[in-house]
């Protein structure tokens, strides 16, 4: 029996499995994820601007409700993504502006989710059967998610300027 995700509307198996509270992710979805992060962590052949972008790409296809931490998660995810795809700066840079932004507290803003959050999916990625391919992937599957935020770019970019700079 298959279920869509509420985040990325990616045709799932419908699973029992526990997931975040206050999230829009099924069931399945979130187990695809998991899976994802446990061959990534296990497979010393992923470079580690891959597993940024998976969870950064992920979360921004997931933001949930309104609330304080979907607000920051969402804004960190956004500027981890810019800083990645459009200034290609490596992971531990957007990993480390990430943090600063968290330590400074600044004021994020609930940035409403395009209803189209990107034409691929985690079901794109768990297709996949090689570190190359799975690499490959997750890059057009973060532009993908950064594209479909487009409408929030320039409130994304003066975040990032504001911590990135620094």
């Amino acid at each position: 029996m298959k279920e869509i995700c509420n985040g990325c509307g990616a045709e799932v198996e419908c699973i029992e499995y526990e997931v975040p509270p206050d999230t829009d992710v099924a069931p399945g979805c979130w187990n695809l994820f998991c899976d994802l992060l446990s061959n990534e962590y296990g497979e010393h052949t992923y470079p580690p601007i891959t597993h940024r972008l998976t969870v950064d790409a992920y979360a921004c296809q997931h933001p949930g409700a309104p609330s304080e931490q979907s607000i920051q998660s969402i804004a960190v995810h956004l500027i981890s993504l810019y800083l990645i795809i459009e200034k290609g700066v490596e992971s531990r840079t957007a990993t480390d502006t990430i943090r600063k932004a968290l330590g400074k507290k600044l004021e994020f803003s609930w940035l409403e989710p395009p209803e189209d959050r990107g034409k691929m999916t985690i079901l794109d990625i768990s297709e996949q059967k090689d570190p190359e391919s799975i690499n490959s992937a997750v890059k057009k599957w973060a532009q993908a998610v950064w594209d479909a935020w487009s409408s929030h770019h320039d409130t994304v970019k003066k975040w990032a300027e504001e911590v990135h700079t620094q």
